[in-house]
């Protein structure tokens, strides 16, 4: 009859600790970011086996680890004078269920079954918890596959449960406590810890991973974008690209300045139709084409008109919009044409702002033509911003309504092309943008008198 009732007892705990680690995997690693997977971790050790939980990540890449690779010594647990990671990573995580007896904190939060996985979690400082000091030593992380003994009270009575956050013969990345006054760890409670580690430390591996790419990406893009070729001393210039969301790291937005003669500098913004890589290899295809172009010192109208001719010969090429704008410092004056493309903005010495009138031909590519000259004069202090559509365009509003917006920025006075893209970047929220952002900033370089 005991034997029976052993039984039992046994195959009621392996169906609790199966399924612990079936909710493990569909509330761990829902998303391929690392203070989200960190977070769902937490959530899910404050339920089993409950208690406190705190997560410290190690700093480093893992872009280059090889879990077919000998096993590497073991890192040590985050400390406050830890340096910057090479790829961001989130900090440590708390996630606290009520305390128990002898147990004290400023704050609690009770996990629930029904709120989103980092509901009520705390961000807390280098690997400590509200409620007892600090949860691991930082010389004596666990080896890979390993965790600290069950049960390992504290002073004040909490009993502690650290396994690495690794997989296998994977260097950890980290490790992870969880904490509790009563009732002590046991068997089950360590597999539970142990495994949910290691299915975290395979989301957060991968979120490394796939952040390592992205940036790779990105800046490819950006020394795209941001390598225009130099134009002349006398100007002053500053340009700035930003991808569409967290995923479309390429696209189509360019900005370019080409020097020309006699001390003027064309330059130069575009946006091809599209995202993703097809998108900015057009792109860089336009590019080299203006470049050869312009190369003529043709007057802008006349260089659209050449580069339609020429990118209309290939039927692959998808359109883009362009503006270009030729600026002579000697005579202060600036020349636009403008192919399907959005007017610039003039930022005056006072930082108003003003929508340049000028006429607008087809977008390049269709083989119409039609590209008129405009003029305007660009006086001392005057600051001319060029930019893409994905600068102030929004979902559902028409675009007279958001330019006006931008027209109606108004800056500090003598706003140099540094202080307008940053401050016109932020104050139209373009990091947020639903499109890429390219802008060209560009003032006349002051002389000095005398």
């Amino acid at each position: 009859m005991a034997e029976s009732a052993e039984s039992a007892e046994r195959d009621e705990a392996e169906r609790r600790l199966s399924s612990a680690l079936e909710a493990a995997i569909g509330l761990i690693g829902t998303t391929l970011d690392e203070a989200l997977t960190c977070h769902e971790l937490t959530a899910f050790l404050a339920r089993h086996p409950g208690g406190t939980a705190t997560v410290a990540l190690t700093p480093g890449t893992t872009e280059n680890a090889d879990p077919d690779t000998a096993p590497a010594a073991p890192q040590p647990a985050a400390r406050p004078d830890t340096p910057e990671r090479s790829t961001p990573g989130p900090p440590d995580v708390t996630r606290k269920t009520p305390p128990g007896p002898g147990v004290t904190q400023e704050a609690t939060a009770a996990p629930d079954a029904t709120q989103p996985a980092t509901a009520g979690a705390d961000v807390t400082g280098p690997v400590a918890d509200a409620e007892a000091g600090p949860v691991a030593d930082a010389d004596a992380a666990p080896d890979a596959g390993q965790a600290v003994p069950l049960g390992a009270a504290r002073p004040e009575g909490v009993h502690t449960l650290t396994a690495p956050l690794a997989v296998d013969r994977e260097r950890p990345l980290g490790t992870v406590t969880v904490a509790r006054a009563a009732p002590p760890y046991t068997d089950a409670d360590h597999a539970v810890v142990r495994q949910a580690a290691r299915l975290a430390a395979r989301h957060i591996r991968h979120a490394r991973r796939l952040a390592a790419t992205e940036d790779v990406a990105l800046h490819l893009q950006r020394a795209l974008v941001a390598e225009p070729g130099r134009p002349h001393p006398n100007l002053e210039i500053a340009g700035r690209y930003l991808p569409a969301g967290p995923r479309a790291l390429v696209g189509g937005d360019w900005f370019e300045t080409v020097r020309l003669h006699f001390g003027r500098s064309l330059l130069v913004v575009g946006d091809v139709m599209g995202h993703g890589l097809d998108a900015a290899v057009d792109m860089n295809a336009y590019r080299s084409a203006l470049r050869e172009v312009a190369a003529t010192d043709l007057p802008p109208h006349r260089v659209l008109r050449h580069l339609d001719a020429v990118v209309a010969e290939d039927s692959a090429r998808r359109p883009a919009t362009c503006l270009l704008v030729r600026v002579d410092p000697g005579r202060g004056a600036a020349t636009f044409a403008s192919a399907g493309h959005l007017p610039p903005v003039v930022f005056g010495p006072d930082g108003s702002a003003e929508l340049v009138d000028l006429p607008v031909g087809p977008p390049l590519g269709t083989g119409v033509g039609g590209y008129e000259p405009a003029t305007r004069e660009l006086g001392q202090g005057d600051t001319l911003l060029l930019f893409t559509d994905g600068l102030v365009e929004r979902r559902g509003e028409d675009i007279d309504v958001s330019l006006a917006r931008l027209a109606g920025l108004r800056l500090a006075p003598e706003p140099g092309p540094e202080q307008v893209v940053a401050e016109v970047l932020g104050r139209l929220d373009a990091h947020h943008a639903e499109d890429d952002v390219a802008v060209l900033a560009a003032r006349v370089r002051t002389r000095p008198s005398g």
